[in-house]
């Protein structure tokens, strides 16, 4: 019996590349018919609509495989029984460049000079350093420690926050000494720059409202490459500019072109683009192929976050 993967598209398949022998692959965009009854691993379009996840229904599926590392919703919509992994290893890299990226452009005072430019003004200004500033990671999981691995050589001065309080050895950072969540609130107010890499989900919903938000120092930097739902949007907008953000999600997605965040001071808005570059085509096409290789082995695909 062949092995199918269904993937999104033409150009998906092309950088897969060649696949072991038995192998078949098939384009599914899974808003069309499914082109198989029985599919041994389903990948899903990057940042398409959860529903979609629905059209697995009646389908035989060993697998369906995402190309985000979120799965916010997916668990409502899935139907039961069918394993669902995450894309765990392909964005990390990406998402941490931007959240530095964010960071040193909004320090920096970048967007400032876009604008002159435009106009052909010579407009210098003294702007805040990266290097010494306070720096508060809030999530130390797969992104979380790319963005501390690149924040080294920046000679900050880091304190990280996760769900846990812990000791931490990593190979290349050394001894790194893990806050609890529960501190987040006393540890807000001596930092100047924060970096947000949490998972969305109740537990993390609004965990910046107002009253978190009015922690911050007066002209501190927020910046969030984790979940949009993790700040509450039109809180940071009733600050009016007080504390500074650089924001690649957001809640709602897109944000609304009436919103006061377009227009507030000290905000930087990417359109949710972290994992968008060219780090991800060979990424996804490398975990796919191992999942591959995985089940045709009869081992279970790595990355399992529901249905394991």
């Amino acid at each position: 019996m062949s092995f199918v993967v269904t993937v999104p598209s033409a150009r998906f398949a092309e950088h897969l590349g060649a696949l072991p022998d038995g192998v078949e692959l098939e384009l599914w965009d899974m808003q069309t018919p499914a082109p198989r009854q029985r599919i041994d691993i389903v990948v899903a379009p990057y940042l398409s609509s959860t529903q979609l996840l629905g059209n697995v229904a009646g389908l035989e599926v060993g697998l369906v495989q995402s190309q985000s590392i979120g799965y916010d919703g997916v668990e409502g919509v899935l139907p039961d029984g069918i394993p669902f992994a995450n894309a765990a290893s392909v964005h990390e890299a990406s998402t941490a460049e931007l959240a530095v990226a964010l960071t040193l452009a909004a320090q920096r005072q970048l967007p400032r000079f876009v604008l002159a430019q435009q106009s052909g003004e010579w407009s210098p200004v003294f702007a805040e350093s990266l290097a010494d500033r306070k720096v508060l990671l809030v999530g130390f999981g797969g992104v979380g420690e790319a963005i501390a691995l690149r924040l080294e050589p920046f000679e900050v001065d880091l304190t990280v926050v996760a769900r846990t309080a812990r000791p931490v050895w990593h190979e290349r950072l050394g001894r790194v000494q893990v806050h609890a969540i529960e501190e987040l609130p006393d540890l807000v107010a001596d930092a100047q720059i924060v970096i947000l890499t949490l998972p969305g989900g109740a537990a993390t919903h609004h965990l910046f409202d107002d009253e978190m938000l009015a922690r911050l120092a007066d002209g501190a930097l927020l910046v969030n490459v984790g979940r949009g739902t993790l700040i509450d949007t039109d809180a940071l907008a009733r600050e009016k500019g007080r504390i500074r953000a650089a924001l690649d999600v957001l809640d709602p997605e897109p944000l609304p072109a009436e919103h006061p965040l377009w227009t507030t001071e000290g905000v930087l808005i990417a359109p949710h683009v972290g994992g968008a570059s060219t780090a991800m085509n060979p990424r996804i096409a490398r975990l796919i192929r191992k999942q591959i290789e995985r089940m045709l082995r009869g081992e279970t695909p790595a990355n399992i976050v529901i249905g394991g």
